[in-house]
């Protein structure tokens, strides 16, 4: 009863918030009479990066590349260049519902409510996003963390994970020879704490 309770509260506070540029609404209450709604998550992302960029403050990228360190700030123009990947295709229940499956549950090694998006058959999926979860604190009812993992041909693959609010990392794994490792990885920061 208290999970349906907390489910409940988690639609309300999502229906009615949001950011400037667009609405962000979250998964509705699964009965037999009603289909669940998927998270939004470009939406999401979308109002993320506007709160960025009208934040006041310059993220910091710091990428790390063939064993190299490099670090930059981020130019705010080029910030929806730089999470283009993960904003295409579009993340919300109109286009997945029949080939993606929601699962719900109270994570309590991450202490979080956790919304999981998985294929319904992996080898009739052509969706560039292979999987995703959605953390939402169980205290607050905010969104705490986003992961999506996105194949974009047959040797890459992207992994985000937005801390929100905070920071993100971009991971790039590349495959070559039955062998699989990171090429690529970048933390872009905008909450300096």
């Amino acid at each position: 009863m208290k999970s349906l309770l907390f489910i409940l509260v988690i639609t309300l506070y999502f229906s009615s918030c949001g950011s400037r540029e667009e609405k962000i609404s979250s998964p509705t209450v699964v009965t037999k009479d009603t289909i669940s709604d998927f998270f939004r998550v470009t939406s999401f992302l979308k109002g993320q990066i506007f709160e960025i960029k009208n934040g006041g403050t310059t993220p910091f990228r710091k990428t790390i590349s063939n064993n190299k360190v490099d670090s930059s700030w981020v130019k705010m123009e080029s910030m929806d260049s730089l999470f283009f990947e993960f904003l295409n295709p579009l993340i919300d229940s109109a286009n997945l519902k029949a080939t993606f499956v929601e699962n719900k549950f109270l994570d309590q090694t991450v202490n979080a409510f956790t919304f999981s998006y998985d294929p319904i058959d992996i080898s009739k999926n052509d969706f560039a996003f292979k999987r995703w979860d959605v953390y939402v604190d169980p205290d607050n009812q905010k969104v705490k963390r986003i992961y999506l993992i996105k194949k974009i041909n047959e040797n890459t693959q992207l992994q985000l994970t937005w801390q929100a609010d905070k920071w993100c990392k971009i991971i790039t794994i590349n495959t070559s020879n039955n062998k699989t490792a990171v090429s690529k990885e970048e933390t872009i920061t905008w909450k300096y704490e």
